[in-house]
């Protein structure tokens, strides 16, 4: 058994275990469809939601570990749901095709955009 903090930090969902600490006591990450702590055990077979913004990850846990490896030890110790992976891929098509935010204009507009503006709310 592995706590669920460090076992997401060690499958790489997290960078720092704090941070998987803190989603854990958020309730970003579900164990068995329930809120959970920090120190409650993982085990084999496990079922875990987790939200990591926009992403959501369902996913089983095939192995146990509390030590970080590297990413291709890490990807082992889980599989996700085929609906998981075709949801998260859905999401970034339509974030692929999203206006770029930084593309919008802030502040004051320009003179052209206020004729513009200005055309519109007339009609």
């Amino acid at each position: 058994m592995a706590r669920i903090d460090k076992w997401l930090w060690a499958a790489r969902f997290f960078k720092t275990r704090s941070a998987a600490q803190q989603a854990v006591e958020g309730g970003k990450v579900k164990l068995n469809g329930e809120r959970v702590k920090p120190a409650k055990d993982v085990r084999v077979h496990d079922e875990l939601a987790i939200t990591i913004g926009a992403h959501e990850w369902v996913v089983s846990v095939l192995q146990l570990s509390d030590k970080r490896g590297p990413a291709t030890v890490a990807r082992t110790l889980y599989a996700e749901s085929e609906a998981s992976r075709l949801r998260r891929e859905e999401q970034q098509a339509l974030r692929k095709f999203a206006a770029d935010p930084a593309q919008e204009r802030h502040g004051r507009p320009t003179k052209r955009d206020r004729r513009q503006l200005e055309r519109w709310r007339e009609d």
